[in-house]
């Protein structure tokens, strides 16, 4: 059991860096904080990291041009409902959508705050901290490499 527990810790060290990125992109990303639309801008740091999320790119995403129409995604027909079928079925969408939306932003910080909790547990109560640290620096330097590759 030892055994099991060591390689679960040293695992969980290494990935834990990555684990924090996903859920912290991933929650910018449930609420579209990534993509520009109507008069709101992204930062251009959260715009490239969604793009690492989402395309293993570090990268700006593509921005329509003055005059371009937006693509709407939150239309599965691209909206070719009638108006009124539109307006009164976006209106039992939206509210589920925005529950659904809110359930997973939480999923996401606990997420967060059970990967610190265990990174915290994983280096503080090891007696091979030099392995703990080397792991988790591992699990930074490693992906952000293999982006300047």
């Amino acid at each position: 059991m030892t055994f099991i527990r060591r390689w679960h810790s040293y695992i969980g060290l290494f990935i834990g860096p990555s684990v924090l990125f996903f859920a912290l992109t991933g929650a910018a990303q449930i609420f579209n904080l990534h993509e520009a639309h109507g008069h709101y801008q992204p930062p251009a740091v959260l715009e490239k990291l969604s793009s690492v999320h989402k395309d293993q790119l570090f990268a700006l995403g593509h921005h329509p041009e003055p005059g371009e129409p937006e693509a709407n995604p939150h239309q599965p027909d691209g909206g070719t409902l009638p108006p009124a079928a539109a307006e009164h079925d976006g209106d039992q969408r939206g509210l589920s959508t925005l529950a659904l939306k809110i359930f997973f932003l939480t999923v996401a910080f606990c997420l967060v705050l059970s990967t610190t909790l265990g990174l915290w547990i994983g280096l503080t109560q090891t007696r091979q901290k030099r392995v703990a640290w080397t792991l988790v620096f591992s699990g930074v330097l490693i992906p952000v490499g293999l982006l300047l590759i």
